[in-house]
C-alpha cells in the first residue's frame, strides 16, 4: 500500500502492450518510474489543491489516456460520513472476515511478535507530540488471540497480538464490517460517531491518522503466522493489497469487495508481479478510473462493453510468443458484458482454450448505465425499462444460467462465487489461477442502489442469495475426472441434497423470503404480504435451476 511498492510494481512494468491505467502504453518510449514520480508530485497534488483544470497542461498521459497505479491510495474520504467503524480488541479473535468484506481496502490487519511490537510501539510513540497518548491508542488495536498468539506459542514459536486498523482516509462509513463481524458472532466492531473533541482532549480523526500511521510503520505479518488453511488470512500477506482502496465506488459496493478478493488471492500466490487486466465498460472500470485516480497497482486497460475477451485473447497471444506463459491475465466485466452484448466473445474466448482468467461480476442489473434488467435478472426483478404497471410487473424473461453454459462448453474451469464464503471464494480463484487454460469465475455481487439494499447489507446480502438458491454456489473442474459428477462440485451450498435450506428456527428459506429482503422485489408483495404470481415463477425456475446443479452433480 506504500507509494514505494506502487512505484515499483510499475516500474518493473512487465506487460509489454498493457498499460498502467485505461489505454495503452509502450514501455520502450517511456520511463515508467519517472512518469509515477512526476504524476503523484504534480498530476495529484493539483487535483487535491482543486487548482488543476487552471494548471495543469495536456501531457502525454492525458493524451494517451494513462492513469499511474496506485493514485487512489492518497484520495481522502475521511469527511464523506459522520460514522466511522471503531474496534472492541477484546472482542475480537482475528477471523479476518471484516478485512476481506471491507470494499474499500479500509481495514487492514496484522499479527506481530509481543516482543517487536511493544518495541515498535515505543520507537513510534517517541516521536509523537503526546508520547503517552500515542502509545495508548496504538496499544488498542492489539488483542491476545488463540489463532495468532496460542497456537504459534504450542509450535515453539513466540506469541504474536492481532491487530486491526480501520484506515479513515478510505473508510466510507458503509458499516459492512460491523455487519459482517455481528453474523460471525464476535460483535469486535460497532461505529462510532466523529467528534471534534473526545474525552482525550483530540479529535476522533486525528487520532485514527496517526493509528494508521502506526500500522504502515510495521512490517508484513511474519509468514509463521499465517495459516494456509485459513484463506482469509491472504489478507495478511505482503502483496494481497493490489487494489488500494480510494476508488469512487458506492458505499458498500458489492463489486468492490469481489475484485479485491480475487487480486488478493492472485497476487499473494503469483507475485506482485504477475497479473494483468482488461476490463470491461462498467462500473468496476468507472469508479476505478475517476481521474487521477487509480485504485489498482497492477497494470490493466479498458476495453469497451463488448470486447474484453477479444482484447484479452491478443495479449495472452503476445505474451506467449514472448516467453511470459506464467503472467495470470484477467478479464473483468458485469453481466451486461458476460451475459449480453459480449457473450459471443466471451464464448470465444473460452472455445480458444488459451490460458485467460475472466471475472464476471454478477449484479443482475446494469448498473452502470441506470438500472435495466439483464438476462443475469430475476424473473419478476422491477427495473429501469423492466418497471412494474398495470401491463408488466418488471422482468418477464427467465434468468440466464451463464455458468451452466460456460461448464457445457468442456475442458475450462468454472466456478460461482460468492464473497460470504470466503473459503470456497479464494479457493476457487487459487484453483482457476492454476488451471493450464480457461477459467470463468461468477461472482455475486450486491449492488445497494439497483436491488434496494442498505449500505451494509452486501455480505448479508450474498449469503441469502446462496441460501435461497438464488444464486447457487459450485465448481466445475476437469481435472476431477471425465464424467461430468465428478467434475461439478456443490459443495458451499446449505442442505445439498435438498430443494431449500432452512432458517434456524426450522422454516423453509426459499427464493420467495429472499425477496421479501429486497426493493428490487417489493412491489411484488400485497399490504398482507402475500407474493404476485411472477414471483411465484420466478421461485419455480430457482428451484428447477438448483435441481438441475443436483443432476449434473450426481446428487439427483
Amino acid at each position: 500500500m506504500t507509494e514505494r511498492v506502487m512505484t515499483d510494481t510499475i516500474a518493473a512494468t512487465h506487460i509489454d502492450k498493457l498499460g498502467a491505467g485505461p489505454g495503452l502504453i509502450a514501455p520502450q518510449t517511456l520511463d515508467i518510474a519517472a512518469y509515477v514520480e512526476d504524476f503523484n508530485k504534480n498530476v495529484i497534488d493539483a487535483y487535491r489543491r482543486g487548482v488543476a483544470d487552471v494548471e495543469l497542461p495536456a501531457d502525454m498521459g492525458v493524451a494517451r489516456s494513462i492513469i499511474a497505479p496506485g493514485t487512489a491510495g492518497v484520495r481522502d474520504f475521511s469527511t464523506l460520513s459522520p460514522l466511522i467503524p471503531q474496534l472492541i480488541a477484546d472482542q475480537c479473535v482475528g477471523c479476518m472476515a471484516c478485512v476481506s468484506a471491507c470494499p474499500d481496502s479500509a481495514i487492514v490487519a496484522t499479527a506481530q511478535p509481543k516482543g517487536s511490537l511493544a518495541r515498535a510501539i515505543e520507537t513510534f510513540a517517541s516521536e509523537q507530540p503526546n508520547p503517552e497518548l500515542a502509545a495508548q491508542t496504538a496499544r488498542s488495536h492489539f488483542v491476545h488471540t488463540t489463532k495468532y498468539a496460542d497456537v504459534p506459542a504450542k509450535r515453539g514459536i513466540e506469541a504474536a497480538d492481532f491487530g486491526l486498523f480501520i484506515d479513515p482516509y478510505h473508510c466510507k462509513g458503509c458499516a459492512e464490517c460491523v455487519d459482517v463481524c455481528v453474523a460471525q458472532g464476535h460483535n469486535a466492531l460497532v461505529m462510532a460517531e466523529k467528534c471534534d473533541c473526545e474525552p482525550s482532549g483530540e479529535c476522533t480523526l486525528d487520532r485514527y491518522r496517526r493509528d494508521i500511521a502506526f500500522y504502515r510503520s510495521l512490517p508484513t505479518t511474519p509468514v509463521e503466522y499465517r495459516n494456509e488453511k485459513a484463506l482469509a488470512d491472504i489478507m495478511l500477506g505482503e502483496h494481497a493489497f493490489g487494489f488500494v482502496g480510494g476508488a469512487g465506488s458506492c458505499s458498500g459496493c458489492g463489486e468492490g469487495t469481489v475484485v479485491r478478493m480475487v487480486m488478493a488471492a492472485t497476487l499473494q500466490v503469483h507475485g506482485p508481479k504477475s497479473m494483468g487486466i482488461v476490463a470491461e465498460t462498467g462500473c468496476n472500470t468507472v469508479f476505478a478510473s475517476t481521474y487521477p485516480y487509480n485504485p489498482f497497482t497492477v497494470p490493466w486497460t479498458n476495453s469497451l462493453f463488448e470486447n474484453g475477451p477479444a482484447d484479452a485473447l491478443g495479449i495472452r497471444l503476445r505474451w506467449d510468443q514472448a516467453g511470459h506463459a506464467d503472467r495470470r491475465l484477467w478479464v473483468f466485466g458485469g453481466d451486461g458484458a458476460m451475459y449480453d452484448i459480449g457473450f459471443q466473445s466471451l464464448s470465444r474466448l473460452v472455445a480458444s482454450g488459451l490460458d485467460i482468467k475472466v471475472l464476471v461480476l454478477d449484479t443482475g442489473v446494469y448498473s452502470n448505465t441506470g438500472g435495466q434488467t439483464s438476462t443475469a435478472s430475476f424473473t419478476g426483478q422491477v427495473a429501469k425499462l423492466s418497471a412494474y404497471g398495470k401491463a408488466e410487473h418488471g422482468k418477464s424473461e427467465r434468468r440466464k444460467e451463464l455458468g451452466r453454459i460456460m461448464v457445457a462448453h468442456g475442458e475450462a474451469y468454472v466456478a460461482q462465487v460468492a464473497a460470504c464464503n470466503i473459503n470456497h471464494f479464494y479457493k476457487a480463484v487459487m484453483e482457476a489461477n492454476a488451471y493450464p487454460g480457461p477459467a470463468v469465475i461468477i461472482a455475486y455481487a450486491p449492488c445497494m442502489p439497483e436491488h434496494g439494499i442498505a449500505d451494509d447489507a452486501a455480505n448479508r446480502q450474498a449469503k441469502l442469495a446462496v441460501e435461497s438458491r438464488a444464486f447457487p454456489l459450485f465448481t466445475y473442474d476437469p481435472r476431477r475426472g471425465s464424467s461430468l459428477a465428478e467434475r461439478l462440485s456443490l459443495q458451499g451450498n446449505p442442505a445439498v441434497k435438498e430443494d431449500w435450506s432452512k432458517s434456524p428456527d426450522g422454516s423453509v428459506f426459499d427464493f420467495i423470503s429472499f425477496a421479501r429482503t429486497e426493493g428490487r422485489f417489493g412491489q411484488h408483495f400485497d399490504k398482507e404480504g402475500n407474493s404476485s404470481a411472477e414471483i411465484q415463477r420466478s421461485q419455480e425456475d430457482r428451484l428447477h435451476s438448483w435441481q438441475t446443479l443436483q443432476e449434473m452433480a450426481g446428487i439427483r
